[in-house]
């Protein structure tokens, strides 16, 4: 039995095919373009210029960031970590990195956003890793995808003037110029959110929960060697049930400015020992 789909699960165009096929494929949704090959290189020359252009852009009508530190925070399921990091970054308008890195990556790597949203704060075995790649055309192994999350954190932490969420980017970026949150909170009003913000069932809630969490702990522990639940991995812990969404994002400004003079008030002293050398 044949069926008619519009989208290529492999295709270099991914949703936006250039020739708008109606693609066959059998019941395991095997499909084949002959202009595959040939549209891959197309594709990845294309993306290749736009993202060099894109950042020229950006960097040509900024000059220069507002500031030169990045805000990270990592996050429990349902502690409401990710609307903090919207709301800080309303109030600083400082560039909010999340979803975004996905598609960094992805562009990074030349894969589709979907082949990297399977890794994205998960740790795969390499058996795992090694199944999956039988099933997708493009497979991304995990130390790529490590290698390329590093790069695209990496340029964003450059720059400066910026809120990444989760990936590990507490990790990575250096603590000099990182300001490292934490955002908890006890389990029971963390299932209560979830009920609350996803509709969910009280079982459905628990299950993401706990496979969140478990996720990105051993994402932690895997790729940085690290236990994203030590306090000293962070600058600022904070509790959402003791002091709501708004009063964390408060705490975390006057912590961060705080935090920041210290770091400018430090400059000076470090510039006397270079010239006394």
């Amino acid at each position: 039995m044949y069926l008619d789909r519009k989208v290529c699960s492999i295709c270099a165009w991914r949703e936006n095919c250039q020739k708008r096929f109606q693609i066959t494929a059998d019941a395991l949704f095997n499909v084949n373009c002959p202009d595959y090959t040939r549209d891959v290189q197309i594709k990845d020359s294309e993306v290749e210029a736009k993202i060099v252009q894109e950042q020229l852009e950006k960097w040509q009508r900024e000059k220069k960031p507002v500031n030169e530190f990045t805000i990270t925070i990592s996050r429990q399921a349902g502690a409401g970590g990710s609307e903090i990091a919207r709301m800080l970054a309303l109030k600083t308008k400082m560039d909010l990195m999340a979803g975004q890195i996905i598609q960094h990556v992805a562009e990074s790597a030349k894969m589709s956003t979907k082949v990297v949203e399977t890794l994205d704060e998960k740790a795969m075995t390499t058996m795992e890793s090694w199944v999956n790649s039988m099933f997708v055309s493009r497979h991304l192994w995990p130390s790529d995808y490590l290698k390329h999350l590093t790069r695209v954190i990496g340029t964003i932490g450059k720059h400066g003037n910026a809120i990444i969420v989760g990936r590990g980017a507490c990790h990575i970026l250096p603590p000099e110029t990182t300001f490292r949150v934490k955002v908890i909170a006890p389990l029971e009003y963390r299932i209560e959110s979830m009920m609350r913000i996803r509709n969910l069932p009280r079982p459905d809630a628990e299950k993401y929960i706990e496979k969140r969490d478990a996720d990105r702990i051993a994402f932690v522990r895997k790729y940085f060697q690290a236990d994203s639940m030590d306090p000293l991995n962070y600058d600022l812990v904070i509790n959402t049930e003791k002091l709501g969404i708004e009063g964390a994002v408060d705490t975390i400004l006057i912590a961060f400015r705080d935090w920041t003079k210290r770091f400018e008030e430090k400059k000076p002293t470090a510039a006397k020992r270079a010239r006394a050398h």
